[in-house]
């Protein structure tokens, strides 16, 4: 009776299904390898990011608008756009090439592209020029795919979370010194005059940005080439291990097979709707991106501020650091406290009052005829909503956001 009773006592206590006799250890990251795939990374929003400062007030230098203020946005706008047009044609592509001969000789297209492009846009001086050199860097850079399958190809489902991570981390940076640097260097003959008196930096007064950008990516282009280990497991050299890479040896093998699923099979709701929370997100904020160093760099009369590119590097640099550190602090924090879904609303919900801050500073400028502190005051509170509203990029892929 008693041996019966201690059974079904043992019986009724014991897991239906057995535990794990030992969590899953974490995988080292392969700290090289990641850094220099960062310092790519890097590259990317430093450059696309330093024409913001002045390439309204180089639209308006070279009369593309025939004098018309009015119509600098509408120009900008389309500069701005066609880069974004060209890598959505082309980065599945450039993906697709990638799982056929390797990443590495992607991104070697990738970053010569961006680097050739960037230095003709330097030197153009025609609304052509400017086109043809936005659209072939577009054309030619699908390195925003490829790094991130190589991330994950670097990761497994130890240390995938902790090396995404860095992703948001270094285009902040990247947000900060862009701006920054595109500012400080546009028109070096007015800053700078015994440095740069040559008759060269009048006729391409935006040089100077463009070439330092050129730099970062010819640095990051022989870094690439010395250091980083090709990671596609087919062109993969022999002596590359999985433990080199930071993956483990029993999900090695599945990348594999994953290389040749038909992308129709992938639009399932459970990726379908967060692409297209991230798709809206994108939209909604490119568009204040390029809404911004317009508003900012406008006269005056027109209801802008009438900011010089200096001041407007300065600003934006300012506001990609402010967000990069709120987000890297705080995020993590604010996601426990108040739930992925409820940080998700109140994060989209601060969209329209960001865009209602244009009018209002437009029509304080107006009321009280300068830039004064109410109108920087305003600004600042424009900051502190964005910082809040890019928090939404965090939720929109969260799974427990998908019944909104």
């Amino acid at each position: 009776m008693d041996t019966s009773d201690s059974h079904m006592i043992a019986s009724e206590t014991t897991p239906l299904f057995p535990r794990e006799a030992t969590k899953k250890p974490k995988t080292p990251l392969p700290k090289r390898q990641i850094c220099i795939l960062m310092m790519l990374q890097l590259a990317e929003p430093i450059a696309s990011t330093s024409i913001f400062p002045y390439i309204n007030q180089l639209i308006s230098e070279l009369g593309i608008t025939g004098g018309n203020d009015a119509a600098v946005g509408y120009y900008a706008g389309i500069i701005e756009s066609l880069f974004f047009v060209a890598q959505a044609l082309t980065v599945l592509r450039w993906s697709r090439l990638s799982d056929r001969i390797g990443r590495k000789p992607v991104l070697v297209i990738g970053l010569s592209g961006a680097c050739i492009s960037i230095l003709c846009f330097g030197l153009s001086t025609t609304f052509l020029g400017l086109v043809i050199s936005r659209c072939m860097c577009g054309f030619l850079n699908g390195n925003v795919g490829v790094m991130k399958t190589m991330m994950g190809e670097l990761t497994d489902s130890t240390n995938m979370a902790q090396a995404f991570a860095l992703f948001p981390i270094v285009w902040s940076i990247g947000g900060f010194v862009g701006p920054l640097m595109g500012g400080t260097l546009a028109r070096p003959q007015d800053h700078w005059p015994a440095l740069f008196a040559n008759s060269f930096w009048g006729n391409y007064p935006y040089f100077l940005p463009c070439a330092v950008a050129a730099c970062l990516f010819v640095l990051a282009l022989f870094m690439m080439l010395i250091f980083l280990e090709e990671t596609l497991s087919t062109k993969r050299r022999p002596k590359l291990t999985s433990a080199t890479l930071g993956v483990s040896s029993d999900e090695s093998l599945p990348q594999q097979t994953m290389v040749y699923t038909p992308l129709r099979s992938l639009l399932t709701p459970t990726v379908v709707v967060p692409i297209t929370n991230y798709a809206m997100l994108a939209f909604l904020d490119v568009s204040f991106r390029a809404l911004l160093p317009l508003f900012l760099s406008t006269p005056t009369y027109l209801g802008g501020l009438g900011f010089t590119p200096s001041s407007i590097g300065s600003w934006l640099a300012f506001f990609g650091i402010a967000d990069g550190v709120f987000q890297g602090s705080f995020f993590a924090k604010i996601v426990d406290r108040l739930g992925p879904k409820r940080l998700f609303c109140i994060s989209v919900s601060c969209f329209v009052p960001v865009m209602l801050m244009f009018p209002i500073m437009s029509w304080l400028v107006s009321a009280r005829g300068e830039v004064d502190h109410a109108v920087a005051l305003t600004l600042f509170c424009q900051l502190v909503l964005v910082v809040v509203w890019d928090m939404a990029f965090g939720m929109c892929c969260n799974k427990n956001i998908l019944s909104l």
